[in-house]
C-alpha cells in the first residue's frame, strides 16, 4: 500500500486495506505464473490499481472523523458485583450462608 501510494501520489493512509487485499488476491496467480520480465509489469499494474482505489474523505455527506480510536475496555453495567476473591472462596461463602 505504501509503495502504491508513494508511486502514484496518493496518500497511503487513504488507501483501502480490504481493497488492497482483494486486488492482491486477484493478482497472485498471475504473478506466480509470469516470467520475471512480465512479473514486474504485472506488479506495477497492481500498484496502479491499488492507488486508484483510495477511500474518500466524505462518507454520507459527513466528513470522516480521525480514524484513530482509543484502546479501552468497555464494561457493561451489570447488577452483580465483580469477582474480587478466588472462585473456591466465594463458593465456600455461598455454602455456609
Amino acid at each position: 500500500m505504501w509503495s502504491a501510494g508513494t508511486t502514484y501520489s496518493t496518500p497511503p493512509l487513504r488507501l483501502s486495506l480490504q481493497g488492497t487485499r482483494h486486488h492482491l488476491n486477484n493478482f497472485i496467480p498471475e504473478l506466480l505464473a509470469a516470467i520475471s520480465t512480465k512479473r514486474l509489469q504485472i506488479y506495477r499494474t497492481l500498484l496502479k490499481v491499488i492507488a486508484h482505489k483510495a477511500v474518500s474523505d466524505a462518507c454520507g455527506g459527513k466528513l470522516r472523523p480521525a480514524r484513530s480510536e482509543p484502546r479501552v475496555l468497555l464494561r457493561r453495567p451489570k447488577i452483580y458485583p465483580l469477582m474480587t476473591k478466588p472462585r473456591h472462596e466465594l463458593r465456600n461463602l455461598l455454602q455456609t450462608a
